[in-house]
């Protein structure tokens, strides 16, 4: 139902999903009191019962959400008219027992899940039907933001394919997805997978387990997690080179909202592979030679040895410096 002065729209669109239009004017929109009775097809009444118990429970503050304006009416009046904000719209949506009220809390229930789950959601019926929308004004600020992070280089990229009008983080796939987005990256910048990288650069005769990206400053510090991250070992160029494929892909990630080029996950993996071809890196086209599993074993057992190297390595410090003391102590006596 839809009114053309509610700027509120529900509706079911094709496919039986509940969908809702909200036109903001300064950040919300204000509907009189019977605008919302309208828009929800309850009697003024009850609509003022909810709107009382509202304010009476303490769960809105009235003075922020009520505006007085003047309006005129069918009869060419002026009158004095309160107006509720987007906040007062919303509350009463979720009280009122009405067939728009159930579809209305339907679709505020979806959208509340996708910003639990992914930090933000997408009217993907909008999208396809290439009507004027805000969202891609918000993504491509999202992304601004992504740039501009201190967040690791994995992060931004799984920020990026959050905003994929398919993304489902709950689903198996989207975990296997990222480990293929991890692997092509590792491989373009060292011809290696991350399990190949974690299996032949852990080394425990070396300093930090030969792991040159590692930001602990103590070797006491690292964990057995730390030994099986790939990214732990990328030396000080390939983590310049890494850097640089991000922001690569960061920067066609904005082009493509600019463009109000709706994307899903696959398509994301594909402009991967032309991003990594145009930089002249070589696109791995295998799942590598080396099981996760065995890298895994494999870091693990350099980190046991290396432990129980730094063990011993003490011991044997402590043995010299009580020896130290011991010889002053008798070059004192002697004295």
């Amino acid at each position: 139902m839809t009114n053309s002065k509610n700027n509120i729209l529900i509706y079911t669109s094709q496919n039986g999903k509940i969908a809702v239009d909200v036109l903001l004017k300064e950040k919300t929109v204000w509907l009189s009191q019977s605008q919302i009775c309208e828009l929800f097809g309850k009697a003024k009444g009850t609509i003022s019962e909810h709107i009382k118990n509202i304010f009476d429970e303490g769960e809105l503050n009235q003075n922020a959400v009520v505006r007085n304006f003047r309006t005129t009416a069918s009869d060419g009046k002026d009158y004095s008219t309160n107006y509720y904000n987007l906040d007062l719209i919303l509350t009463v949506g979720y009280r009122v027992k009405s067939p728009q009220g159930t579809k209305f809390r339907q679709w505020a229930t979806e959208r509340l899940k996708e910003y639990l789950t992914q930090g933000f959601s997408l009217n993907e019926e909008k999208l396809k039907s290439g009507k004027p929308t805000e969202y891609f004004d918000k993504l491509q600020a999202k992304l601004r933001e992504i740039r501009l992070s201190e967040r690791i280089f994995y992060q931004k990229i799984k920020d990026i394919y959050t905003t994929s009008i398919d993304y489902n983080p709950k689903d198996d796939k989207t975990i296997e997805f990222f480990k293929v987005v991890q692997n092509k990256l590792l491989w373009a910048i060292s011809k290696k997978t991350a399990a190949e990288l974690v299996h032949r650069r852990s080394d425990h005769t070396l300093p930090y387990l030969s792991m040159q990206s590692f930001d602990k400053k103590d070797e006491k510090a690292i964990t057995k997690k730390d030994v099986s991250i790939a990214k732990n070992y990328l030396n000080e160029k390939e983590i310049k080179t890494l850097s640089l494929l991000v922001e690569q892909y960061l920067a066609f990630a904005e082009t493509m909202a600019e463009a109000r080029t709706p994307m899903k996950m696959t398509d994301w993996i594909q402009r991967l592979d032309i991003i990594l071809q145009m930089s002249g890196k070589e696109i791995l086209t295998h799942s590598g030679r080396i099981f996760h599993e065995i890298a895994v074993v494999k870091s693990e057992k350099e980190y046991e040895e290396f432990k129980e190297n730094h063990v011993r390595l003490e011991w044997e410090e402590s043995i010299k410096e009580l020896e130290a003391d011991i010889k002053s102590l008798k070059n004192k006596n002697n004295e």
